[in-house]
């Protein structure tokens, strides 16, 4: 059975690296079933896989929480680097430090891998550790901090949002994260008013 993503687990960021800061909101923790559903909504892991690790927690909780902590530490260091990114200020070693120390230890190689239907390409970590599960959001995240002032980086116009995104627009000026959701409820909220101020000029 397959993990079913939380609400929280929307991919509009349209980068893996910004996904991954927008599964937790701004000074919450990261839960060991989050992190697992992320890695399986992103296709990082296979259905299977994610119960094996979900049961991990209990088997093995040392290395668990280990990678917890790591996982943790690089969402709040790429928090801070992307805000910085957003503001144009400049992004300091200490939030760079978890993504290279994840790009350490996951050392390894790209590899073809017959799928259901075509081939896919699949990275195959040399060592065998759980760090390597973090691996392809480390790569995200320093290809949009090595853009630096030239990264598309946006942040929702929807105050109560919150979530990063990657502007691909063709004009660069894409301001909601996803339009179905923030943008719609905009639009909504901005015919109400315009209604209720109608209503009461008439009055």
């Amino acid at each position: 059975m397959s993990l079913s993503p939380e609400p929280v687990l929307r991919f509009v960021g349209g980068r893996l690296a910004l996904d991954f800061v927008n599964i937790v909101p701004a000074h919450a923790e990261l839960s060991w079933d989050q992190l697992i559903a992320f890695l399986e909504s992103a296709q990082i892991i296979t259905a299977e896989r994610g119960r094996e690790l979900l049961a991990l927690n209990r088997s093995d909780r040392q290395s668990a929480e280990s990678l917890l902590r790591k996982a943790q530490r690089l969402a709040s260091a790429l928090r801070m680097a992307f805000e910085a990114l957003l503001h144009r200020k400049r992004i300091t070693s200490e939030w760079v430090e978890p993504v290279n120390d994840i790009l350490r230890v996951t050392e390894g190689h790209d590899e073809l891998v017959s799928g259901d239907r075509d081939w896919k390409i699949e990275f195959v970590a040399r060592e065998g550790g759980l760090e390597w599960l973090l691996a392809a959001v480390a790569r995200s995240a320093a290809e949009t901090i090595a853009e630096g002032p030239h990264a598309r980086l946006r942040l929702c116009a929807n105050p109560r949002c919150g979530l990063f995104f990657y502007d691909t627009s063709r004009t660069r000026r894409r301001r909601w994260c996803s339009m179905t959701v923030c943008g719609n409820r905009s639009k909504v909220a901005a015919f109400a008013r315009r209604q209720a101020s109608a209503h009461r000029a008439r009055s």
